[in-house]
């Protein structure tokens, strides 16, 4: 794809959606789930079917759309990120309010076959420091969004699914050094890549186990280069970059586990996502995650209400190097671990519903170790707090 055409179709992009500056996410910089239903119950969706909304967490799962389905809505992301180093004050990020849109449509073609697409805000983070005299007046901003095809079939007990994706993302990094006095940033820089998500669900119902569903998921690396922006960011500090301006969106696996008992419903998942391996990632020591989320689920006529529970592991974790802690804590501070979370559904129709949910992510708080920058201070901390409001429409025809 040419650079003039890339150009365009990302700012087309930037522009349908409405997005804010920046979006945070909480699993790394991957958001817990996408679609309210989900979000509601901790994440959970590679065993639990959540009609169109699971074409992306587990494709398999669109097998259980009776026809057709359309949900659209998005989610009021409200992060709060506090820096402090150098015997300067603590500094609050003004990148505090953040939408993230979703679409998803899925449709049964027969008795076997199933297609949908949908489009989904799905990772990003950034900081905005650009208010006050400290912190470097760093600004970051990653936002990335998926386009994907879900393409499920179904025999007996048992459903496949592949899905192909592209994906969009951008992002900016820029700051002030102030030991060597001067702006240090690229611009905005975009790109496009591809992969591909592959899912299956097996409904033991076939063997006489009523509710009782499994789930497993895989999703694969998505390259993208962001020419300028790590590298430059980078060098002011000497610090190399093997993978230069790549930054890899990591692979993932995982399963999961649904049971429905009369009006109830537990789910389980569990997933790891390999941040160690994805190139840029790695590159400034990123851990892998494993990330467990459990939900629950109980329905009485046209409501049904949802609770869950979300932990993953910081995939930001203290370096040998002090560069990299400096970077992580100040300008990626992807540091939240534990999610709790709310949700209903209300039915206004037997085709009509409206589904909302809250996610409250607890204060994590780290310090690492830069005493080797001769910044007049040993240490960087910087605390993240979450909270999140999503909301969507689902219609059945």
């Amino acid at each position: 794809m040419n650079t003039g055409m890339t150009r365009t179709l990302g700012k087309l992009i930037t522009l349908s959606l409405i997005t804010s500056t920046m979006l945070h996410a909480t699993n790394g910089d991957n958001l817990i789930a996408m679609g309210a239903k989900a979000r509601g119950m901790g994440g959970v969706g590679i065993a639990m079917s959540h009609g169109a909304e699971s074409g992306l967490s587990n494709g398999a799962l669109i097998t259980n759309v009776a026809s057709s389905e359309i949900a659209f809505g998005g989610t009021l992301f409200m992060p709060d990120i506090k820096t402090q180093f150098a015997g300067m004050p603590e500094y609050t990020s003004d990148a505090d309010t953040n939408v993230i849109p979703e679409v998803s449509l899925a449709h049964k073609i027969s008795e076997n076959w199933y297609i949908g697409v949908g489009m989904w805000g799905t990772a990003g983070m950034g900081v905005d420091y650009s208010h006050v005299p400290g912190n470097f007046q760093m600004v970051t901003n990653l936002q990335l969004m998926q386009f994907g095809v879900p393409i499920a079939y179904k025999t007996g007990g048992l459903s496949l699914a592949v899905t192909p994706i592209l994906q969009y993302g951008n992002l900016d990094i820029n700051y002030f050094h102030p030991q060597l006095n001067q702006s240090v940033g690229a611009g905005l820089a975009q790109d496009f890549g591809f992969g591909y998500n592959l899912g299956l669900a097996y409904d033991f119902s076939a063997n006489g186990v009523e509710g009782l569903t499994f789930g497993a998921m895989y999703r694969s690396a998505i390259e993208m280069d962001y020419d300028g922006q790590l590298v430059n960011a980078a060098e002011k500090f000497l610090l190399d970059l093997s993978s230069g301006d790549t930054l890899e969106q990591p692979e993932e696996y995982g399963v999961g586990l649904a049971y429905v008992m009369g009006q109830h419903t537990i789910a389980f998942d569990y997933k790891k996502i390999k941040w160690s391996e994805a190139k840029g990632y790695g590159d400034y020591g990123w851990d892998d995650s494993d990330v467990y989320a459990v939900g629950y689920a109980y329905t009485e006529n046209e409501w049904t209400l949802r609770l869950g529970y979300n932990h993953a592991d910081s995939a930001v974790t203290e370096n040998a190097n002090p560069t990299l802690n400096f970077f992580n804590l100040l300008g990626f501070p992807a540091n939240a671990e534990d999610h709790y979370t709310v949700g209903a559904t209300y039915e206004f129709t037997n085709h009509f519903s409206l589904d909302l949910a809250y996610v409250y992510a607890d204060e994590t708080s780290d310090t690492f170790d830069i005493a080797a920058l001769g910044m007049g201070t040993d240490t960087i901390t910087t605390s993240h707090a979450e909270d999140s409001i999503s909301f969507q429409l689902a219609y059945k025809f």
